[in-house]
Order: C-alpha cells, then sequence, then structure tokens
C-alpha cells in the first residue's frame, strides 16, 4: 500500500481535527455518561472509547467489521453470514458505537469472536486500538469514514474497505465544506462496495480510488419468522386494522398526533360509524431513549396509551385491543411490527431526515407510504415507487389519508402486500458479491 499525498492544507486540516477532538474528549465521554442513565451499556468499558483494550488477544489476522448502529449491524449480518460460508474459520472482530448496535451485535459472534467498542476518533486512541487487536482487513459499514482511522489504518499497511457504501447528495455537499480533511480519508480506501451507480460517482467524486457498485446488503437480511408468524397471529387478536408508524424521528410524532386527530374529527363528521373501523396507531420510535417522551406526548393528545413493552407473552388482551394508540418500545422486533401493521407510514421521510430503510418493510410485505424526504435512500425508494410496492405522498396529512384508505381497501392492501415481496426479492444478491470481494483482500487466521 503506498501511502495516499496530503498537501500541505490536508495535513494541517487532519492536524486541527485530531486536535480538536483531543480537547473534546471529556465532554464526549460526559456524553456517553449522560447517555448510559437511559441505555446503561453506554456506561460499561467506557475505556475502550479510549482505546484500552482489557480482553487479552491471542491470535492476530481478525476480519474487523465497523458497525456502528442498529441498521447498519442488521446489515453487516448478511455480510458476515456470506463470509463465513466462503471461509467458516474466520475470527471476527465486530466493533459498534451505539447500544443498539452492540446489542444486535451479540448474536452475530461465534466462538472465538470478539465484540468491541471503537476508540474516539483521536490518533492515540486509533493507535491503541490497532495495535491491541491487529486486524487483517478492516470493513466499516456504509458511511463510517474517519479521518484519524484512515490514516492511521494507512500507517499499518491495513487495507481498509467501506461496504454497502451510500453517500447521498445532500452528504456530498456538505462534504465539501470539509474537502481538505475529508478526500483524502476517502482516497485511503483500498476499497468502496456501492449501493448504487449514483453512490459510486459521489463516492469516487469524493475521493475513492476503487469503486464498485454490488446492490444493497439490506435486500439480503433474514427476516425472523417466528416475529413474523407472531405479528400475524396478534393482528387477528387485535380484530382492527393497525396502522404503523415506523422509526419515527423527533418531530414526526407530534406531526403525526395532530394529522390523526384532525383525520378522525373529519372522518366522524362525515360518517357517525367511522370510529368502529378506526384503526391501531402503532408508533415506533428510532430511538430507544426517546420512548417515555413519545409516550408523553401521545397522552398529552388525550389519546388511550398501550405499550408493546407492558403486553403479555401471548400478545394484547381485551382492554389493550381498545386502545387509541400502541407504543412500540421494544428493540429487535420490527419484523412483528410489519406483520402486525395493514401498511406503514415511513419515519424519517415526513421531516427533512433522510427518510429509513423501507427494504425490511418490502421483506415482511408491509406496504409503505412515504413522504418527500427520502435522499438517505433514494434508489431503493425511487425501485420501490416503479414497482408499486410503495407510495410517496407530499406530507403527513395525506399520508395519512393515503393509508387510512389502504386500511379499508384489502384487495389493494394485498396487491401491494405482493409486490412488495416480489420487489426484495428481486434485489437479493449483494451480501455474495461483496464477500467475494473483500475475502481477495487478505487471508484470515483461524
Amino acid at each position: 500500500m503506498s501511502p495516499v499525498a496530503e498537501t500541505f492544507a490536508e495535513r494541517l486540516s487532519r492536524w486541527a481535527y485530531a486536535g480538536l477532538l483531543r480537547l473534546l474528549t471529556p465532554f464526549y465521554l460526559l456524553r456517553l455518561w449522560r447517555r448510559g442513565s437511559v441505555e446503561p451499556q453506554y456506561r460499561q468499558r467506557l475505556g475502550e472509547r479510549l482505546g484500552f483494550y482489557q480482553q487479552a488477544v491471542t491470535a492476530q489476522g481478525w476480519l474487523w467489521v465497523h458497525a456502528v448502529s442498529l441498521g447498519e449491524t442488521r446489515a453487516a449480518a448478511a455480510l458476515i453470514s456470506a463470509l463465513r460460508e466462503r471461509q467458516p474459520t474466520l475470527r471476527l472482530l465486530l466493533t459498534h458505537s451505539t447500544a443498539t448496535g452492540w446489542e444486535a451485535g451479540q448474536a452475530l459472534l461465534q466462538k472465538d469472536d470478539a465484540q468491541a467498542w471503537l476508540p474516539y476518533d483521536t490518533p492515540g486512541a486509533v493507535r491503541r486500538f490497532l495495535c491491541h487487536w491487529q486486524p487483517a482487513l478492516g470493513v466499516l459499514m456504509e458511511t463510517e469514514i474517519w479521518p484519524t482511522l484512515q490514516f492511521e489504518a494507512e500507517q499499518a499497511q491495513l487495507p481498509m474497505v467501506l461496504a454497502n457504501a451510500r453517500l447521498s447528495e445532500r452528504s456530498q455537499r456538505r462534504g465539501q465544506r470539509l474537502k481538505a480533511l475529508l478526500q483524502p480519508a476517502g482516497r485511503r480506501l483500498t476499497l468502496a462496495l456501492a449501493q448504487t451507480q449514483a453512490d459510486a460517482e459521489r463516492l469516487s467524486a469524493s475521493g475513492a480510488k476503487q469503486v464498485l457498485v454490488q446492490g444493497n446488503l439490506k435486500f439480503d437480511m433474514q427476516m425472523d419468522e417466528a416475529l413474523l408468524a407472531r405479528g400475524q397471529q396478534w393482528r387477528e387478536q387485535l380484530q382492527r386494522p393497525v396502522l404503523l408508524a415506523a422509526v419515527t424521528r423527533e418531530g414526526e410524532e407530534a406531526m403525526l398526533l395532530q394529522a390523526w386527530q384532525q383525520a378522525w374529527e373529519q372522518a366522524a363528521g362525515v360518517d357517525a360509524g367511522a370510529t368502529a373501523s378506526k384503526p391501531l396507531l402503532l408508533i415506533v420510535p428510532r430511538h430507544p431513549q426517546r420512548f417515555d417522551e413519545v409516550a408523553g406526548l401521545i397522552e398529552a393528545a388525550g389519546l388511550r396509551l398501550t405499550r408493546r413493552s407492558q403486553w403479555a407473552p401471548d400478545g394484547p388482551n381485551r382492554q389493550e385491543c381498545s386502545a387509541d394508540v400502541c407504543l412500540g418500545d421494544s428493540m429487535r422486533e420490527m419484523a412483528l411490527y410489519y406483520a402486525l401493521s395493514d401498511v406503514a407510514l415511513l419515519g424519517g421521510s415526513f421531516a427533512p431526515l433522510g427518510g429509513q430503510n423501507l427494504i425490511e418493510a418490502a421483506a415482511c410485505g408491509c406496504p409503505v407510504i412515504m413522504g418527500p424526504h427520502t435522499f438517505n435512500f433514494a434508489e431503493a425508494s425511487e425501485l420501490a415507487i416503479a414497482s408499486a410496492a410503495a407510495q410517496r405522498v407530499p406530507d403527513m396529512a395525506a399520508g395519512l389519508t393515503q393509508a387510512l384508505a389502504l386500511c379499508t381497501h384489502k384487495d389493494q392492501q394485498q396487491a401491494m402486500r405482493e409486490r412488495a415481496l416480489a420487489f426484495a426479492a428481486q434485489h437479493r444478491g449483494a451480501a455474495a458479491r461483496m464477500a467475494e470481494q473483500i475475502l481477495t483482500l487478505g487471508a484470515f487466521d483461524s
């Protein structure tokens, strides 16, 4: 690996970045400690955030995969499975930055694998991480390009791959403001495995030297059949339509609840019997630390609330079935929620946040209605619309109108379910393609 040439401005930017992060380190640790009051995982193994690891390492040659949070970890699961099929003896080092990623990652570990926090992106912390683990190859998921990490990996002669890589137009424009810092980091990637041709072109323009279009790993995610079956069973128990707001972000719940109230006031004015078939509104926030906050919004709106965490193992009782709103306050149960629902409003797409992953909903056969903001998943969104597996609306009010219509037109709903499943099946295969590319870059000790 020949070193990437840096201009003086680029070197100065990297030094300034590292110096700023050193100054901010106490505030970073304080933030983790505060988050740990809600999610205790953040207070565990804090030394690893600074590159101090107590785990003994008895071998080298790890295949290191960094999956920052839950979504990246679930996508990494498909890649890791494909890698193990081709090289069953590989030793996996799995790192994360969030508690949800850590918890999901535990299910991917086998005997002799390891799991750790990725350290803060300061030179000392990153060098200690690389020296301790000595991986043979690093695989970063989706968007995780870190200037110090890329520089120190190059110094250690460590090949680095960006897998399932994506870069939106918006992120590319923002990156131009820090071009002197981010362009060298992109140039230090050994290989970028892009989701789409548009992603590949933007990654190349942002510095990546070798970019291959491989598809989206999220099409290869395996749905939990037990969760799907439970969701379908509970759907029958409810005996009413279920309208899901999936993976919502801050600001969207208040917008949704206001539109929901208005929609039913109008419905009651037109049809006195409309409330008899009123769907259960199921809200699943993206971040678990916001569960109680969203519960407060629901109760402040005067709506009867039930929480998934309070349901018995065999599902909701009669009183819970009659609630106005259910809060999906559980983790790793999205397949259950999609199977339980007649239609899903896509979180993150009704505020300018870029949207969430709609592929999981499609793989579960759940019709999706999305708002105008899907720049983080632009091609998948357009492909889903072209396949009639999803619909786009201009705002939340229009989304609710369309969703309520689907709840009452079962034939249209079923046709959309079938198209969603076909759409998800059509685009599988990225995991196998990416695994083949990764395994050409190095040998891994068993």
